[in-house]
């Protein structure tokens, strides 16, 4: 028997390595189940028969590591009266609680293929501890062991129902009165029907998923693509810090522009001088009769032009007081604007004055600095 222990947990951490780069990493809480179940038990007599059947119950929570190794607590309880039974007056003659390894030979030998196999052959091997009630014997409690295979259908629409045929073989390793190993003359026969939930996993389902594995050159090409792609992004953090440069550069022209002085560029608007001048004699700003005939003219292009506005300029010749000068051209402009307003019926508010003073700017002759001109402002 020892020997067959050391069997299955030799084949056990060589299915747990075989399968350990087979499907994703099982965190803590996944791949529990629990189960009931129920059946017949035959005692094995002291002359090596088996006979007197009794009936027993009990309940599974277990665990899968991997595919194919995995552990359950399980407890069972029997009732009856026959054999060893027959002196106990309780209704429960006796537990039996175990803790056992499986194996699944099925995932073992064939392969874990993504989703467990409609039939599977599962082996399950652990100690326990009995105990009898009622009954006074020393014998009452010892050490056990259970060996059996599970012949399970999974079901349901992720196989999270598994229900199984369990014919196994229960006996006493120890007890306080025989002091004996392995006591085959204390062994049952057992023959269960069960039936285990699978709980659900963090991967989506209520099993095992198969990883994605990756061969080495798919990875090789992968790793090329993650250079290339490094190289990429270098060269454009070099491309990046070029254009940062450059955009420095150029803000740091707009300040240098934005502090120069504003330079205002007027353009000179050109007068629309009249033609008509008014020459007055030297000192004098009383209107010679000659002279209305340029004032008619001007007036005359008012009449025909009702929305022109005029500006009159008087000037003085260089010679004398300036001050003087400039009072004579003030007094020149408005002259000529009454002359306008009441001998020529224009409407005082489209004309305006300007006395400029002395000038030699017009005439290089004197005579024709002394004047009055008309300035169009409407163009």
């Amino acid at each position: 028997m020892k020997k067959l222990f050391l069997t299955l947990a030799v084949a056990a951490m060589t299915a747990q390595t075989m399968n350990a780069q087979t499907v994703y990493e099982s965190k803590n809480f996944d791949n529990w189940y629990i189960g009931i179940n129920g059946g017949a038990s035959v005692m094995k007599t002291s002359d090596f028969k088996f006979k007197n059947t009794n009936f027993q119950a009990g309940i599974r929570v277990g665990r899968w590591f991997t595919p194919v190794v995995g552990l359950v607590a399980e407890g069972q309880v029997f009732f009856g009266k026959k054999s060893q039974f027959e002196y106990s007056k309780t209704g429960v003659k006796a537990s039996n609680i175990s803790i056992l390894g499986t194996l699944n030979f099925s995932n073992w030998f064939g392969g874990y293929p993504g989703t467990p196999r409609g039939f599977e052959v599962i082996g399950i091997y652990g100690l326990g501890w009995e105990h009898m009630y009622g009954v006074q014997y020393p014998e009452k409690n010892a050490l056990s062991s259970k060996v059996g295979l599970d012949l399970a259908l999974n079901f349901g629409s992720d196989k999270q129902w598994q229900l199984y045929l369990e014919p196994a073989l229960v006996y006493t390793i120890a007890d306080a009165y025989n002091k004996v190993q392995y006591n085959l003359s204390r062994s049952l026969f057992q023959l269960n029907l069960g039936l285990n939930y699978k709980f659900g996993n963090s991967n989506g389902t209520h099993n095992f998923k198969i990883a994605e594995l990756r061969d080495q050159a798919e990875i090789d090409g992968l790793n090329a693509k993650i250079n290339e792609l490094r190289a990429d992004v270098n060269s454009k953090d070099g491309q990046i810090a070029a254009n940062a440069r450059e955009i420095a550069d150029l803000k740091a022209k707009l300040a240098a522009c934005e502090a120069r002085p504003v330079q205002t560029i007027v353009e000179e608007k050109k007068e629309n001088i009249l033609q008509p001048m008014v020459i007055f004699r030297q000192g004098k700003s009383t209107i010679d009769a000659a002279q209305y005939a340029s004032i008619e003219m001007v007036a005359k292009y008012m009449r025909n032009h009702k929305d022109a506005n005029v500006i009159v300029r008087g000037f003085a010749s260089p010679e004398g007081n300036a001050e003087l000068n400039q009072k004579l051209s003030e007094k020149r402009a408005e002259a000529v604007k009454n002359a306008l307003i009441k001998r020529y019926k224009i409407s005082k508010d489209r004309i305006t004055t300007q006395g400029l003073g002395a000038t030699d700017k017009i005439s290089e002759e004197n005579d024709f600095n002394r004047v009055a001109m008309f300035i169009d402002t409407t163009k």
